[in-house]
């Protein structure tokens, strides 16, 4: 199969507009990645599944990822004047980048026995509510798995033919996955509260009034 850049560099001769960008995964996997822009993305994923040098027909894969706001501190070496003579001191400088949301997707050759060439995208930012282009028009297999990244990291899929909670429940609130996701203590909108979920529940379920003891004789004849 050819090189991530040579993918890559076809993508952007075959797609009008379409800029890419090869992601780095330092992890022992060391599989990179390409990161599509939302405008461009259905039209990439086309090529990648008609493409008769690819022909990735299947999508195995499909994940969300959360990436928080963060804060990077380097130390760099600089040239200062000290008393009047130039030295070289070190600085601390610290920068700042924006959280995000991603949609990754593994895509494989069926025909040809060849991947995986792994997508991704990107939201605007974390907050609620963000949209990306779903790719189940294109993947089919993508369907359940963009509705499993809606309902635990809160990214909207635009097209997606049927876009709705798929683990939690409709009254659920909140995504589980995202990382700064806290577990509530309170679960009175779950069906069916169970195991340590129901210890917690319980903990704010109004107290029963203490029974004299014909009222105990009478409520466990009605338990029976």
């Amino acid at each position: 199969m050819e090189t991530l850049d040579e993918i890559k560099a076809r993508i952007e001769k075959a797609v009008p507009g379409a800029k890419l960008k090869i992601v780095p995964n330092p992890g022992p996997a060391n599989q990179p990645s390409l990161l599509l822009e939302a405008t461009h993305a259905a039209a990439v994923a086309k090529f990648l599944r008609d493409d008769p040098l690819l022909r990735l027909d299947y999508c195995s894969n499909a994940t969300g990822v959360d990436w928080p706001d963060r804060t990077v501190t380097t130390k760099v070496k600089v040239k200062k004047i000290v008393d009047g003579v130039e030295k070289e001191v070190e600085e601390t400088q610290t920068e700042s980048f924006p959280g995000y949301l991603e949609a990754v997707y593994h895509l494989y050759s069926m025909a040809l026995k060849q991947g995986p060439v792994i997508i991704r995208m990107r939201t605007q930012d974390r907050q609620a509510g963000g949209h990306l282009p779903s790719l189940t028009p294109i993947y089919r297999s993508a369907e359940f798995q963009e509705r499993e990244i809606f309902d635990l990291y809160g990214i909207h899929f635009d097209g997606h033919p049927d876009l709705r909670r798929i683990l939690m429940w409709d009254e659920f609130v909140d995504h589980p996955m995202r990382k700064d996701y806290r577990e509530p203590d309170d679960y009175e909108y779950e069906p069916t509260p169970h195991d340590e979920v129901l210890a917690k529940a319980r903990e704010h379920y109004a107290p029963r009034p203490q029974l004299d003891g014909a009222e105990n004789i009478s409520a466990a004849a009605e338990k029976n």
